[in-house]
């Protein structure tokens, strides 16, 4: 193949049948999903072992290429919950009736041509795949070589279901994995609507610097978790532990402690045993590497400037003291990349200052990172995690895959 253009031609053309289709025939649309790739999970699951037994078992990104049946029936869970999702096409925002008597309307519709670009990640096939579907969106995905084989299952269950609708199968797209037509995709403005590319800040920086069409970055995540001078240590703990160990190879998984002097000396012992036991590696300043050092941790290093801002995606964190909580906002201000923070503490006061002064998609008191997720927000599934301010921040999920159109209806009226 030389060229995507006719492939993406195709869906251009088939998008204006599933914005046509009635809201209840996208919802049957995405349940029958749902039970096929439900009923297709063996299908997936060879697909998938073909993938993990290419990819080395210490890349941490294999956590995030796994499929398992628990996996898949959860994927199909969050479709289903989709499917039973209102409507958010065609909801009349503005209605009124101008002094010339033009009746206005301002309403939800369709983006048209949803163009994702992700990596390792399957399940995101799926989720973006129903999502625009339910949305009346055709879509282009474009999947990482490293999950090819599952990601064509998926989408050969998913076409299967479009027959059977009798819709065209070109309503949802998946492109060759060839990286030379990834720009081709970014340049498509006839065609795509809009990108989102959702993974490492590498692919994130590489289609903020190619893309044509507008773009929603989705991905990135440096999550910190600060533990304020009044906090509860053992609380403390157990929000640390489960953001860190409880799936670290996502995007939502803290990477930063953040220890108040006041608590440094006390609380970094606290992690010792179950870090250990999980090997995590732990870049330290100055201060917490002596109290570690001491407590004789033993995946120790001195932290470098870029251990901070750094999405680690595996089972490392740094870790920093600061003086005060001025320091601490300070801290996340500079290397936060707006995804989601979390502070832990008894002062409400300043939980509130927190909540209302970190700049992220997210803020936390005493709770894990680890929630920041569509399905768990109740939006069933997400294409990722917007960490911009237009159009979408957070989970974007159903309701953001939506436009607006001015609708006016006159008799005869012209402009003096």
């Amino acid at each position: 193949m030389h060229s995507i253009q006719p492939l993406l031609q195709q869906t251009h053309k088939a998008s204006h049948q599933i914005a046509q289709l009635s809201d209840e025939k996208r919802k049957q649309l995405v349940e029958a999903i749902a039970d096929a790739v439900e009923n297709g999970t063996k299908e997936i699951l060879i697909a998938n072992q073909k993938d993990a037994a290419k990819m080395d078992d210490n890349d941490p990104k294999k956590d995030r290429l796994l499929l398992s049946d628990e996996r898949i029936k959860g994927i199909a869970h969050d479709a289903r919950t989709v499917a039973g999702l209102p409507d958010p096409t065609g909801r009349v925002l503005v209605e009124r009736m101008l002094d010339n008597g033009i009746q206005l309307q301002k309403r939800t519709v369709s983006l048209g041509v949803v163009g994702v670009i992700y990596e390792s990640r399957p399940n995101v096939t799926l989720d973006v795949a129903v999502l625009a579907l339910r949305s009346g969106n055709a879509v282009v995905l474009r999947g990482g070589s490293d999950a090819e084989n599952s990601n064509k299952a998926i989408v050969k269950i998913i076409h299967k279901v479009l027959e059977q609708f009798a819709l065209n199968t070109n309503i949802v797209q998946l492109l060759p994995t060839d990286r030379i037509f990834v720009k081709e995709l970014l340049e498509a403005e006839k065609y795509v609507d809009i990108i989102i590319p959702r993974g490492s800040a590498n692919l994130i920086q590489f289609v903020r610097d190619n893309a044509k069409i507008p773009t929603i970055e989705t991905g990135a995540g440096v999550c910190h978790t600060f533990v304020e001078a009044s906090a509860d240590l053992k609380k403390a703990k157990d929000i640390i532990l489960n953001a860190k160990l409880q799936r670290p190879s996502v995007c939502n998984a803290l990477d930063t402690i953040l220890v108040q002097k006041e608590n440094y000396a006390q609380f970094l012992p606290m992690l010792v045993e179950e870090f250990s036991r999980n090997s995590v590696e732990i870049f330290a300043d100055e201060q917490s590497y002596e109290v570690l050092h001491k407590a004789k941790y033993p995946y120790l290093q001195k932290a470098k400037q870029e251990d901070f801002g750094r999405e680690f995606l595996s089972l490392k964190c740094s870790v920093k003291v600061v003086n005060s909580f001025d320091e601490a906002l300070d801290h996340i201000a500079r290397y936060s990349s707006k995804h989601s923070e979390a502070i832990v503490s008894e002062d409400k006061k300043q939980c509130e200052r927190f909540l209302a002064e970190v700049d992220a998609a997210a803020v936390y008191s005493n709770a894990s990172t680890r929630f920041t997720d569509g399905a768990i927000f109740g939006l069933g599934a997400e294409i990722g995690i917007s960490t911009q301010k237009l159009h979408a921040r957070g989970p974007f999920a159903l309701e953001k895959l939506t436009t607006e159109k001015w609708v006016l209806r006159g008799d005869g009226q012209v402009r003096q």
